[in-house]
């Protein structure tokens, strides 16, 4: 019995990863091939609790998948994500995602229009430009979510 004790202790110690892991999120990204911020946000999300998947699509396809997901021209960035019946686009943090899955307000989804210097996947938080998070309403009218100001 003593022997397999410390196998025991490492089991119980490695579960919580394992729940993390069985329980993270998944959300599916399109974006342009090679385009390192948005590997960078995915990261972000994985260290975040999600489990993105990503899909590479040519510029055209990519802009037009925006649209017939309901984001607003003027709410455009890089990359789109879908996730739990949400439209994410550019670079939300994770805690916002988080946040509006937890409240699951009627919407299409959140935006953080542009590529804000500091947002996740866009270089470090600590030297971040302020930028807001915008909720997309079903109609297109939008409004802020949260806000970051800068560091």
């Amino acid at each position: 019995m003593k022997r397999h004790v410390p196998a025991l202790a490492i089991a119980m110690a490695l579960l919580p990863a394992a729940q993390a892991i069985a329980e993270a999120i998944p959300i599916d990204v399109r974006k342009t091939n090679g385009c390192g911020c948005c590997l960078s946000w995915m990261e972000h999300l994985k260290e975040n609790g999600f489990a993105p998947t990503g899909e590479d699509m040519f510029g055209g396809l990519l802009v037009r998948f925006k649209l017939e997901k309901g984001v607003p021209q003027r709410m455009v960035s890089c990359h789109t994500a879908l996730v739990d019946g949400y439209v994410i686009e550019g670079h939300v943090p994770a805690s916002d995602i988080q946040r509006l899955l937890e409240e699951r307000p009627g919407a299409v989804g959140l935006a953080v229009p542009g590529m804000p210097y500091g947002s996740p996947g866009m270089g470090p938080e600590d030297d971040r430009e302020a930028y807001d998070v915008f909720l997309i309403r079903e109609d297109g009218s939008t409004e802020v979510y949260s806000s970051y100001q800068s560091a």
